[in-house]
């Protein structure tokens, strides 16, 4: 427990679905692929049949030729959450470190990033590249071999990134989530992870938008007291142990 003047917030942030208002990945995967195979793997994903990776590939593997033309006009389609410029320059007035972590790829992910200015961000997320063949190849720098169902082990990025000292935050809204919330002091949860988080009794805050999360990150900021969650220091200590 802290006062006021101690605390430092460390923001760890999902980008599909969460800083964009839709899936991203989905979405592209849907373009220029095949949906109704797209709608089946990602079914045998969230079922656990498959990994992440192995579902990027298979996913992949529907979209034949890629139109870069076509790219580029769908990269303009997606838009972000209207609110979270703003909570960028709230965080950066107080001096809390923000990182963008996703199980999704950079090629559409820095684009959208550098169209709204944000490049400046520190990312963590898959990578790809393009075949002579326009064919798109998945690459994940950041897997874990523990991590069986998730390319960008988001939790190691937590752990890598924060100490004891911190209080770390973690906003997202989907199944690759559910894993680095158990790490984190506060959660900003909506859609398939409030639902994920209800289920498996993690406390979090529910968000439509980043005003409600920046609303309640300054209630967080201006406490008397602030207390870290009990069971993220257990598992956060328990890694930490086997490391």
């Amino acid at each position: 427990m802290t006062e006021l003047n101690e605390r430092n917030f460390k923001v760890f942030i999902d980008f599909d679905g969460t800083i964009t208002t839709q899936d991203a990945g989905e979405a592209f995967v849907n373009t220029f692929g095949e949906p109704v195979k797209v709608r089946e793997i990602i079914e045998r994903w969230m079922n656990n049949e498959i990994t992440s990776p192995q579902s990027w590939y298979l996913m992949f593997d529907t979209i034949k030729d890629l139109n870069l033309t076509e790219f580029e006009r769908f990269i303009n389609t997606i838009s972000i959450d209207s609110a979270f410029k703003s909570f960028a320059l709230y965080c950066n007035q107080y001096h809390y470190e923000i990182r963008v972590l996703s199980d999704g790829f950079d090629f559409y992910i820095k684009n959208i990033l550098k169209r709204e200015e944000l490049d400046y961000l520190e990312v963590y997320c898959n990578r790809a590249v393009v075949s002579q063949e326009k064919r798109i190849i998945p690459q994940f720098p950041y897997g874990d071999e523990e991590c069986k169902f998730c390319g960008n082990c988001k939790r190691n990025h937590i752990l890598v990134n924060s100490n004891d000292e911190d209080y770390s935050i973690y906003i997202g809204d989907g199944y690759s989530d559910k894993c680095p919330v158990q790490f984190c002091d506060f959660v900003f949860a909506k859609g398939d992870l409030l639902r994920y988080c209800e289920i498996n009794r993690i406390t979090y805050f529910p968000f439509k938008d980043f005003n409600d999360v920046t609303r309640r990150l300054e209630e967080l900021r201006l406490k008397k007291w602030l207390k870290k969650k009990h069971q993220a220091e257990l598992k956060r200590r328990e890694i930490y142990r086997q490391g």
